[in-house]
């Protein structure tokens, strides 16, 4: 009896250390290695100009300069290329929610002809690559007199996304129909039954999208560098690159407004983690 309850401690030991403790290892080295470029982000807009040119590099400055935040700020219209990217990113995410919920509720909750198949045929647009359809998009917004404006990279979020979509929908599948079916009974239209019953019900998914749509607009490059043409246009993502190419910024002030432009969406995460594991784990769960 009491080797095999010496066994069978063993075997529980085991088992924590298999699906408790290396679990957690794992997890925390993967967290150090993709939080290492932030610090070093960091630690590199701290140094003065002297201490850049260390060799071997300081771990943590040894004089921290926290003027380079507001020389950074100073020495490029920051606020300008700040603004313009708050502009893309509320639009952009304005547009992803509404257009996404309303596509996605059409595609799970009202059974029509040849539904699912329009449904897998916008799917297969996730697979496009971005450069085939760039000349065809270019032609048509150019045709439109929208080069030079926001419109180009605001109106499309507004004829939904196919990933966006996608998360929504499979959220939306684990919702029962009995509540659709109730309110049916009831005399409720559809557009009801969305606003009303629906909507309320969606929040940890929009969130999703919303923190998506957001953060691609914040640092989406490519497309303001083709369709933006004047600088008091740019925003961030555009700006920085700007001005390394044209002035002779210090690598510090550089990281330094780097490490503004990033703390925006450190922020929108924090706030919106808890609906964004819920409509993640929901969705993959349910899906």
């Amino acid at each position: 009896m009491h080797t095999s309850s010496f066994t069978a401690n063993r075997v529980s030991a085991k088992r924590y250390v298999t699906t408790g403790i290396v679990p957690r290892v794992i997890l925390v080295l993967m967290c150090t290695l993709f939080a290492l470029p932030f610090y070093w982000m960091i630690v590199t807009s701290l140094k003065g100009s002297t201490e850049l040119t260390v060799f071997p590099p300081t771990l943590w400055p040894r004089d921290p300069v926290w003027r380079n935040y507001r020389d950074a700020v100073l020495f490029i219209p920051f606020l300008r290329f700040f603004m313009n990217s708050v502009i893309l990113a509320a639009g952009a995410t304005i547009g992803a929610v509404l257009s996404n919920s309303v596509i996605a509720y059409g595609f799970s909750r009202i059974p029509w002809k040849g539904r699912d198949i329009l449904f897998y045929i916008a799917i297969a647009t996730v697979f496009i690559p971005f450069p085939i359809t760039l000349v065809a998009l270019f032609d048509i917004f150019a045709r439109l007199g929208w080069i030079n404006t926001y419109l180009p990279l605001i109106v499309p979020a507004f004829f939904g996304n196919a990933f966006h979509m996608f998360l929504i929908r499979q959220f939306l599948m684990g919702i029962s129909h009995d509540l659709s079916d109730a309110a049916r009974i009831d005399g409720a239209g559809e557009l009801m039954i969305f606003s009303r019953i629906i909507l309320p019900l969606m929040k940890p998914a929009l969130a999703v999208v919303a923190i998506f749509a957001a953060v691609n607009a914040w640092n989406d490059f490519l497309s303001p560098l083709i369709y933006l043409q004047t600088q008091e246009l740019y925003p961030l993502s555009i700006g920085l690159q700007f001005f390394r190419a044209e002035h002779n910024i210090a690598f510090s002030l550089l990281m330094a407004a780097s490490t503004l432009v990033v703390i925006p969406i450190i922020v929108l995460f924090i706030f919106f983690q808890r609906y964004f594991v819920e409509g993640i784990t929901i969705g993959a769960i349910k899906g």
